[in-house]
C-alpha cells in the first residue's frame, strides 16, 4: 500500500465511539476520506441503506475490535459475512485484548493491529502501518517518544480527539472508587455516551428509575471509563438541592477562583460562569429529586451534565434514558462473577425470584457467598422478605433494600397518605403492570382507599408521587411495582390490614372481564388479569366471587398454548376445590376437566385421558348424559382416545357425542361443529379418508359462516382439510389451504402457538411431497427448533417434527444425519407413547427405510416385518399406513433377491388400495410402479409393460375429486 488518498468506512460499537473519531480525525489529517455514522449521517436515515452505500464506496473497512464488538447482540453470522467478513479489505485493530473466544471463528484468524497499551504516539504509529503496510526503515528509527509520527501526524489542534486510552484521571477529580463488581449495562453506558455527544452544548442527561436500579453504579462507571476525556470531573450529592451552592464552592475553591468571604451563592455562581469559558468538563449531580431546583444550577458551556434522579419528570430540562432491571444476561454473569461454581440454572431461578434489580442480585451475592445455600436464601427470600433484604454487601449503594423501600415509604405517607394507600394496594397484586382501568372500575368498593369515590383526578394523582419517589414505574394506562417491593411491603403490613387489602384486590380482580377466552382479541387483556390472579392463588382460591374467572382464565391459557401455566393453576385449583367444594361440585369438574386439556397439552396423554374419563364419569351420574357440560367431557375423551392411540375407541365416542350435541345444541352450535371436527380426524386416522374429508368439509363450511374466517376454530378446520387434500394427492390444493392456514393463525394466534407450529409442520410435508426439499427442511428445522423451545424434546408434537425433518434429510440424501434423528425420534416416541403407538410405528417404519438405503437390508427387513405386523394388529389390514408398510416391505425383499415374495406383497398390496383409495391415487400408482420394477427384476419385462400400459390408460388423466 501506498500513502496515497483512500476512502475508509469505520465500524465499531457505539460504547467505542471515542476510539472510532480518535482513528477518523487521524486518517483524515493524513489526507484520506472517513465515512464515520456519528459524521456523516442524520437522525431518522435508514441505517441498513446507509451502511449498504457506506460499504459500497469504501476501499477499505476499518473495524475497531473490543468486547463490545463482538456482542452477540449486535451482528448475526450472516450479518458478518455479508457487510463485514467478505470485503475485499478489512483492517482489524484490537482496542482491548481479544481471545478467540471472543471473537466469531470468520475473525479471530484475522491479523490485527493492537492499539491498545500504547501511549498516543506508538497508537498513530501503529495505525499508520495498518492502513499503508509495514516497510524496512532506510535510517535509524527514531527512539518511541522523541518525534511526531510522520505520515498521520500528531496535529496540535485543541479540537483533536483524545486517544481513549492516552490518559488516566483529570487533575480535577472528586469521584470516589470505581465499583470493581460493576458488570452488565454496556448498551445502556452507550446510549449514554451517545447521548453525552449529541453536539449540544451543556449536553444534559437524566438517568431515573426505582431505587436500587443501579443509576449510581452507571454513573459512576461512566465516570471512571470516560475520564481520560475530560479535564475535569466533579460528583455531587444532589439530594439536598440547597447544599448545591455549597459543593460548588468546593469546585471553585479547587480551582482557585472562589472567593472566601464572598459566600457559596456568590462562589457557585461565579463557577458557573468559568464552566462557561472552558471545555472537557463532566458534572455528575447524583440522587437529585426536584428538577425545579435543580434546574437553576445546571452549567452551561461545552462540557456534560450527568443526573441520576428516581423522579422521572425531566422534561423539557435534560434528555432522559428511564433503567430498568438488568437483563437476565446481566444477572447471569454478575452472579456467576459473585459466586464462583454457581450453576446456570440456579442462577437463572435466583435471578427470577429477584426480579432482576441491581441492588438485591448483590445483596443476595454476597449472603450467599459468605456461605447461606442457595436453598435457604430462595425460602428466606419468600418467608422472610423484608428481614433477609436487610442482610448482605451492599457496596456501592447508600443502604440495602429493605432500607430504601423503608426510607422513600416513610416520606411517602408523611408527605402523599393518599398515594401510600394505593402503594399498599398495589403490593397485593402481581409484579406486572396494573392497569389503572380496573382500579377506576372498582374504586367505589374499595375499603382500603380513602376520600372521595368520585374524585375524577383518582387514582391518576395519587400515582405521580408513587413515580416521583421511586417506587413504581407508571406510564398513561398501567402502573407497575417491582416484586421485591412488593414483598417488603407486605411484610411490613399488619395482618388485620393485609386481610383488608386482598379484599379489596379481590373486589377489582373479580369485576375484570376481558371476553370471551376463545377469542384471540381478548388475549392481551386476559394475560394481564391471569398473571394477577395467579400471583396470589392461594388466597383467591378461598373466594367464591372469583371463581368464575379463575375457571376463564384457565381456560384462555388453553386456548391461548400456554399449557403449562394452565396446568399449574388448573392443579392448584382442583386440589383447593376438591377439598373444599367436593370433588363434584361443577366448579370442580370444571376445574378437572381443564387440568385434563392442560395434561394432555403439555404432551402427556397417559395421564390426561384418566382425568378426562373420571370427569366424563363423574358428570353422567351428577348432571345426565346429554347436559351440555358431560358433552363437553365426551369430546374431550374422544379426542385424548384418539391422541393416545386407541383409534376406535375414539371413532365410537366422537360420533355418538357428535349426535347427541346435533340433538341437544343444534347442528350449528359451535360444540357441535366441534364434535364433528373431533369425528373427522378420527375417521382420517382410521384411514376412512373419504368419509372425513366430506364431513370437515361441511364442518369448515359451518365454522366460517358461523364463527367467521379467522376464527381459531375454523383454522383448525381449514388445517385439516389440507391434510385430507393432501392424503388425497390433491398437492396443488392441499397446498393452497395449507398456506392460507399458515398465514391467518401466524396473524390471530402468533409465530409459536402450537396450533401454528401444527400448520408449519403440516405445510413443510406438503411441500416435500411436491418435491420442494430445500424449502421443506428450513421449514421444518425452523419448526423443530419452535417446539424444543416452546414444548420441550419429548413433547409428541416435537418428535412429529423431528420424525418429518428426518425424512426430508433422508430424501436430500443425507442418510448419517436421517439414520441418527430417525432412531432417537423412534426411542423418545417407544419412551413416551409407548411401541405400539401409531406415531412410534411412523418412526419404526422410517427407521426401516433409512435402513434400506444404507444397504443394511437384513436388518431392514426385520424392522419392517415387525411393524408390518404392529400396523396389521392396531390399524387393520387395510389402513394406509399398514399397506404402506407391506410395500416398504416387498421393496426390501426386492432388494434382497426375493422376487416371489415381493410380487405377492405387492399384488395384494396394489389390490387393497385400488379398492380403498381407488386406481389413480398416488400410493396406488407407487405400488404399481414397484410391482412392475420387481418383474423386470425376475426378467418378466413383458409383463411389466402390460401392468403399467393398464395402469397408464386407466389413469391417463388423474381428474381431482370435485370438491363439496
Amino acid at each position: 500500500m501506498t500513502d496515497t488518498s483512500q476512502r475508509f468506512f469505520i465500524s465499531y460499537a457505539g460504547l467505542d465511539r471515542p476510539w472510532a473519531e480518535w482513528v477518523g480525525w487521524h486518517l483524515e489529517q493524513a489526507g484520506h476520506h472517513v465515512i464515520l455514522d456519528v459524521w456523516d449521517w442524520s437522525t431518522g436515515d435508514n441505517f441498513v441503506q446507509r451502511m449498504d452505500q457506506a460499504l459500497e464506496q469504501s476501499d477499505a473497512v476499518v473495524a475497531l475490535f473490543s468486547k463490545s464488538y463482538f456482542d452477540p447482540d449486535r451482528w448475526t453470522q450472516e450479518e458478518w459475512t455479508t457487510t463485514v467478513v467478505r470485503r475485499d479489505r478489512l483492517i482489524p485493530l484490537a482496542l482491548e485484548p481479544i481471545t478467540t473466544t471472543d471473537a466469531p471463528p470468520l475473525l479471530a484468524a484475522k491479523l490485527r493491529k493492537n492499539l491498545h497499551g500504547l501511549d498516543e504516539t506508538a497508537a498513530v504509529t501503529a495505525l499508520r502501518e495498518a492502513i499503508n503496510g509495514g516497510t524496512r526503515p532506510t535510517s535509524p528509527p527514531p527512539f518511541p517518544g522523541t518525534a511526531p509520527a510522520p505520515g498521520l501526524g500528531t496535529a496540535s489542534s485543541s479540537t483533536k480527539p483524545r486517544l481513549p486510552s492516552s490518559a488516566g484521571q483529570p487533575d480535577v477529580w472528586n469521584v470516589r472508587r470505581r465499583n470493581p463488581d460493576f458488570s452488565g449495562r454496556e448498551a445502556l453506558i452507550a446510549q449514554l455516551r451517545e447521548g453525552l455527544l449529541s453536539g449540544q452544548r451543556a449536553a444534559v442527561q437524566a438517568l431515573h428509575g426505582m431505587g436500587g436500579i443501579g443509576k449510581t453504579q452507571i454513573a459512576l462507571e461512566y465516570a471512571h471509563r470516560f475520564a481520560g476525556q475530560y479535564d475535569l470531573v466533579w460528583w455531587i450529592d444532589a439530594e439536598q438541592s440547597d447544599q448545591i451552592p455549597v459543593h460548588y464552592t468546593e469546585l471553585a475553591d479547587r480551582l482557585g477562583i472562589a472567593k472566601p468571604d464572598a459566600g457559596s451563592e456568590h462562589n457557585a455562581r461565579a463557577l458557573l460562569h468559568h464552566l462557561r469559558t472552558r471545555q472537557c468538563w463532566l458534572i455528575v449531580l447524583d440522587n437529585a429529586e426536584d428538577p425545579d431546583q435543580i434546574e437553576p444550577w445546571l452549567p452551561d458551556g461545552a462540557g456534560h451534565v450527568l443526573i441520576t434522579s428516581r423522579n422521572p419528570d425531566w422534561r423539557g430540562i435534560a434528555n432522559q434514558t428511564g433503567l430498568d432491571v438488568f437483563t437476565r444476561s446481566d444477572s447471569l454473569a454478575y452472579l456467576r462473577t459473585r459466586i464462583p461454581g454457581i450453576a446456570s440454572e440456579q442462577a437463572d431461578v435466583l435471578a427470577k425470584d429477584l426480579g432482576d434489580l441491581p441492588l438485591a442480585v448483590a445483596q443476595a451475592a454476597g449472603v450467599i457467598g459468605n456461605g447461606m445455600t442457595l436453598g435457604r436464601y430462595r425460602q428466606l427470600l419468600t418467608t422472610s422478605t423484608a428481614e433477609i433484604l436487610k442482610e448482605g454487601d451492599t457496596r456501592g449503594y447508600p443502604a440495602s433494600l429493605a432500607a430504601a423501600v423503608g426510607i422513600a415509604t416513610a416520606r411517602l405517607e408523611d408527605d402523599h397518605p393518599d398515594a401510600a394507600a394505593l402503594l399498599r394496594l398495589g403490593s397485593f397484586f402481581g409484579p406486572e403492570p396494573i392497569p389503572t382501568t380496573w382500579l377506576e372500575v372498582a374504586r367505589p368498593e374499595l375499603t382500603t382507599i380513602s376520600g372521595d369515590p368520585g374524585n375524577l383526578m383518582w387514582p391518576q394523582a395519587a400515582l405521580q408521587p408513587l413515580s416521583r419517589y421511586g417506587l413504581a414505574r407508571v406510564d398513561h394506562e398501567t402502573f407497575q411495582i417491582h416484586r421485591l417491593t412488593q414483598a417488603v411491603l407486605r411484610d411490613q403490613t399488619s395482618p388485620q390490614q393485609a386481610g383488608q387489602i386482598r379484599s379489596d384486590v379481590a373486589t377489582v380482580l373479580g369485576s375484570v372481564d376481558p371476553g370471551d377466552p376463545e377469542a384471540p382479541h381478548t388475549w392481551p387483556a386476559w394475560a394481564a388479569l391471569a398473571s394477577h390472579l395467579t400471583a396470589q392463588l392461594l388466597v383467591f382460591t378461598d373466594r367464591p366471587e372469583l371463581r368464575r374467572i379463575l375457571l376463564k382464565a384457565a381456560f384462555f391459557l388453553i386456548r391461548s398454548g400456554q399449557p403449562r401455566s394452565a396446568h399449574s393453576l388448573a392443579t392448584s385449583l382442583h386440589q383447593s376445590w376438591g377439598a373444599e367444594l367436593g370433588q363434584e361440585h361443577p366448579d370442580s369438574l370444571t376445574c378437572m376437566q381443564y387440568l385434563g386439556h392442560a395434561t394432555a397439552d403439555l404432551g402427556d396423554i397417559s395421564g390426561a385421558l384418566p382425568l378426562i374419563e373420571d370427569t366424563l364419569a363423574r358428570r353422567r351420574r351428577v348432571l345426565g348424559d346429554d347436559h351440555p357440560d358431560t358433552l363437553h367431557s365426551a369430546n374431550d375423551v374422544g379426542a385424548i382416545a384418539g391422541r393416545s392411540g386407541h383409534l376406535a375407541q375414539a371413532r365410537r365416542m366422537n360420533e355418538d357425542t357428535l349426535a347427541r350435541r346435533q340433538r341437544v345444541l343444534g347442528d350449528d352450535h359451535p360444540d357441535t361443529l366441534a364434535s364433528a371436527h373431533h369425528f373427522a380426524i378420527s375417521l382420517y386416522n382410521l384411514g376412512e379418508q373419504e368419509q372425513a374429508s366430506r364431513i370437515e368439509e361441511d364442518t369448515f363450511a359451518r365454522r366460517r359462516r358461523v364463527l367467521g374466517d379467522d376464527h381459531p376454530d375454523t383454522l383448525g378446520s381449514a388445517h385439516n382439510l389440507a391434510i385430507t387434500l393432501r392424503e388425497a394427492g390433491e398437492l396443488a390444493q392441499s397446498r393452497r389451504m395449507d398456506e392460507d392456514a399458515l398465514a391467518r393463525r401466524r396473524r390471530v394466534l402468533g409465530d409459536d402457538h402450537p396450533d401454528t407450529l401444527a400448520s408449519a409442520h403440516h405445510f413443510a410435508i406438503t411441500l416435500r411431497e411436491a418435491g420442494e426439499l430445500a424449502q421443506s427442511r428450513r421449514m421444518d428445522e425452523d419448526t423443530f427448533a419452535r417446539r424444543r423451545r416452546v414444548l420441550g424434546d419429548d413433547h409428541p408434537d416435537t418428535l412429529g417434527s423431528a420424525h418429518s425433518l428426518a425424512i426430508t434429510l433422508r430424501e436430500a440424501g443425507e442418510l448419517a444425519q436421517a439414520r441418527r434423528m430417525n432412531e432417537d425420534t423412534l426411542a423418545r416416541r417407544q419412551r413416551v407413547l409407548g411401541d405400539d403407538h401409531p406415531e412410534t410405528l411412523g418412526s419404526a417404519h422410517s427407521v426401516a427405510i433409512t435402513l434400506r438405503d444404507a444397504g443394511e437390508l437384513a436388518q431392514s427387513r426385520r424392522m419392517n416385518e415387525d411393524t408390518f405386523a404392529r400396523r396389521q394388529r392396531v390399524l387393520g389390514d387395510d389402513h394406509p399406513e399398514t399397506l404402506a408398510s407391506a410395500h416398504n416391505l416387498a421393496i426390501t425383499l426386492r432388494g434382497l433377491r426375493h422376487y416371489s415374495d415381493a410380487v405377492q406383497v405387492l399384488e395384494d398390496v396394489r389390490s387393497r388400495l385400488r379398492r380403498t383409495l381407488g386406481d389413480d391415487h398416488p400410493r396406488t400408482a407407487a405400488v404399481t410402479k414397484s410391482l412392475a420394477d420387481t418383474l423386470i427384476a425376475m426378467g418378466k419385462r413383458f409383463a411389466a409393460q402390460r401392468l403399467l400400459a393398464s395402469q397408464q390408460k386407466r389413469g391417463k388423466r388423474r381428474p381431482g375429486r370435485k370438491r363439496r
